[in-house]
């Protein structure tokens, strides 16, 4: 797990050796907010898309994003950068298609925590309302929860890895707990697979299913931005990857299929499209009592909160990354010399978080209707476009290299061509991603045809005016 022992990369690098493979999938899996996606993201897949057949289509997702990670993993120890995406694009096709990458990146994550700040603050506004009778502002829980979450990006990342596994945890905890105890009303007898076969998965609405259950899984992707910080990289790195698809993946079959079980294939569909937001909560009400509805409300909240940190220790390293490549401000590359943190960058991102939910609260938007949707759905699309992109450019990294073989260029290039069916559907769908019609909202997908094109100029004026700043492009910083 986490180690003490530690030493700096370079001069004002990243403490290298303090994350073991655990500490990075907790984080990763924490980042992914899995009771969040459980509450808020399936019951909308069982309303919309093909009922009963959701946890089938959960476990075909997971299969692909299995063969995603087969190529990925096998890239990382010649990229060795904690840009990730950026730095494997910039390999595989060239440095400036990789800074269009870093920038649509950036802007994804962005949207991905405020999103989920949006909907945990307006969750916790309305319990505290619940239990105290006090209505306070969401926009209050919101500042409050970005000052604590930059505090701990600001210190060790093991500070706030040991507060993503507790909470985590905890989460996971209750889940388990409930489906336990569905199983075990079911009995043997009363276990029903109709939901992975052929029928139930291709039901009308699959493409939407199909839409929820990738997002749902997107994050594990992150595990390569802490491989400058973790110990015995090579091993731990591929190993976490994997881990955190395979923990995800079950979790979310297993526990959709408990749904199903407890509702009933018939009626789930129904019943969610009802009340999707309190489909869970009324099933743990019905198997552990209003207690298991208020812990549910609680560990959602806390689920969410460390789905932000998640991502804000993310953003922060790719702020890192960037600016010791030269693509922007050198001063976001400063790492405290005591924790190891990219200090500057976490203040930097706290003032852009503050100053987006500044903006939704002064034009008297709802945190969870319009702010938790809107930029959800759109970080959800660029990071399947950076999924799509990186699978597919994968296979063309090791064609150079004059290396083909299942896992360098079958596996990525079959996962790179179903993600990419997926973004389709996503775009084409998106106004059932978002919930509303409001084109302004609608419409904002196409901010990333812009990001793109600014990163792509900008690439093409450091190769032709600052050379050695392009040469630094995606290069490699990890030793060993």
């Amino acid at each position: 797990m986490i180690n003490s022992d530690h030493e700096a990369t370079d001069e004002g690098g990243l403490f290298s050796g303090i994350l073991g493979t655990g500490d990075i999938i907790f984080m990763i899996l924490a980042c992914a907010a899995p009771m969040g996606v459980l509450a808020g993201i399936v019951p909308l897949a069982f309303a919309f898309g093909n009922g009963a057949g959701v946890p089938g289509t959960q476990l075909g997702m997971s299969i692909v994003m299995l063969l995603f990670a087969v190529g990925y993993v096998r890239i990382i120890p010649h990229v060795r950068n904690a840009g990730a995406f950026y730095a494997y694009i910039a390999a595989s096709l060239n440095k400036e298609a990789g800074i269009a990458a870093a920038y649509t990146a950036v802007v994804a994550y962005i949207c991905a925590a405020a999103s989920v700040l949006g909907a945990m603050s307006y969750f916790a506004a309305d319990l505290f309302a619940a239990l105290t009778g006090i209505v306070t502002s969401w926009v209050v829980w919101a500042v409050v929860s970005i000052a604590v979450i930059a505090w701990l990006g600001y210190h060790k990342i093991t500070m706030a890895a040991k507060v993503l596994i507790v909470a985590l945890l905890l989460e996971v905890g209750l889940i388990a707990v409930i489906d336990i105890l569905i199983l075990w009303d079911r009995g043997w007898a009363g276990l029903d697979f109709t939901s992975f076969s052929p029928r139930a998965v291709f039901a009308p609405g699959l493409g939407i299913a199909v839409i929820y259950a990738i997002n749902g899984c997107i994050g594990f992707e992150a595990t390569a931005i802490y491989q400058e910080e973790a110990v015995n990289r090579a091993v731990t790195i591929p190993r976490a990857t994997y881990g955190a698809v395979l923990v995800l993946g079950s979790f979310y079959v297993l526990s959709s299929w408990c749904l199903v079980l407890a509702v009933s294939p018939d009626k789930i569909k129904a019943v969610a499209g009802a009340d999707p937001g309190h489909l869970v909560a009324n099933v743990a009400f019905g198997q552990l009592g209003q207690f298991g509805r208020d812990a549910l409300n609680l560990l959602t909240i806390s689920s969410l909160f460390a789905a932000a940190l998640g991502f804000f220790n993310n953003i922060s390293r790719y702020f890192f990354a960037l600016s010791r490549d030269g693509l922007i401000p050198a001063p976001l590359g400063r790492v405290h010399r005591r924790h190891g943190s990219p200090y500057l960058a976490c203040l930097l991102l706290a003032v852009l978080l503050i100053l987006i939910i500044g903006f939704f609260a002064l034009a008297g938007l709802d945190p969870l209707l319009s702010l938790a949707t809107s930029l959800s759905s759109m970080g959800a699309v660029g990071l399947e476009i950076l999924l799509t992109t990186t699978s597919l450019t994968i296979p063309l990294f090791f064609a150079r290299r004059g290396e083909y073989s299942w896992g360098r260029t079958v596996a990525p290039l079959a996962a790179g061509l179903i993600i990419a069916a997926a973004t389709w559907l996503s775009l084409a769908n998106y106004p059932t991603l978002t919930g509303t019609t409001l084109p302004v909202i609608n419409r904002l997908p196409l901010l990333f045809i812009a990001i793109a094109a600014l990163g792509l100029g900008h690439g093409i004026y450091l190769r032709r005016m600052r050379p050695a700043a392009y040469a630094r492009v995606g290069s490699s910083h990890v030793e060993g």
